[in-house]
């Protein structure tokens, strides 16, 4: 497997099945900002509520192999083998990556067990072999990795855009200096808000006051 991060960002994701298996699929879509086109006689209540606010597509019937037309990825999440079946050989056919749920061998791609905040995504993948290690994993990271950390890319995303932005810095000196922002304390600093105190490093990095709003690292990881 190799491990990517792919931008489906307005793109259609056709999700085959509509039982609990398929709505974790079209949630993590959702969270990633693609289109979905959910194709099941029946769905989930939440899937119900989704399509009625016309958040996804539901297209109310059996699968047939022009339900995916335009897909940009595919996930077969029936519980019917020959459905699976069926899927994999039309996505295959149509040259599309396609996930097929309890079928890792056969699947183009694996969905990681994720956790995000703000922009940064922290993924756990075990090749399909053991989703049980996965979430045990993902639930440490929710332990560890607060929201904090969404402050803290925000944070650094914008002092990174200041820093491109000295063409009197060579190369190798805008280095140090993100290495030097980020303090062994600075994410302690984030979670108890102390601003006066993250004012006073960036200070003593630059050699000069920097002044960073604490409103807008709220509202870049909103």
């Amino acid at each position: 497997m190799y491990p990517v991060c792919l931008n489906i960002s307005g793109k259609l994701c056709v999700v085959i099945g509509g039982g609990r298996v398929a709505e974790r699929k079209i949630q993590g879509i959702l969270a990633g900002s693609g289109s979905v086109r959910v194709v099941s006689p029946a769905l989930t209540t939440t899937l119900h509520d989704l399509a009625s606010q016309a958040v996804i597509e539901w297209r109310e019937k059996p699968y047939s192999g022009t339900d995916l037309e335009d897909a940009f990825l595919v996930f077969a999440a029936t519980n019917t083998p020959k459905v699976q079946g069926a899927v994999l050989r039309d996505a295959r056919a149509a040259g599309l990556l396609v996930n097929i749920a309890d079928n890792s061998a056969a699947c183009d791609f694996q969905v990681p067990a994720s956790i995000r905040r703000g922009d940064l995504t922290l993924s756990v993948a075990t090749k399909g072999k053991s989703p049980a290690v996965a979430a045990m994993v993902k639930r440490r990271l929710e332990h560890d990795f607060g929201e904090e950390y969404a402050q803290l890319t925000a944070f650094t995303s914008l002092l990174r855009d200041r820093i491109l932005a000295e063409d009197a810095l060579s190369h190798e000196e805008k280095r140090l200096l993100f290495q030097k922002i980020l303090h062994d304390d600075i994410v302690d600093w984030l979670r108890d808000r102390r601003w006066d105190r993250i004012q006073q490093h960036l200070q003593s990095v630059f050699g000069r006051p920097v002044v960073l709003d604490p409103e807008i690292l709220t509202k870049e990881t909103l």
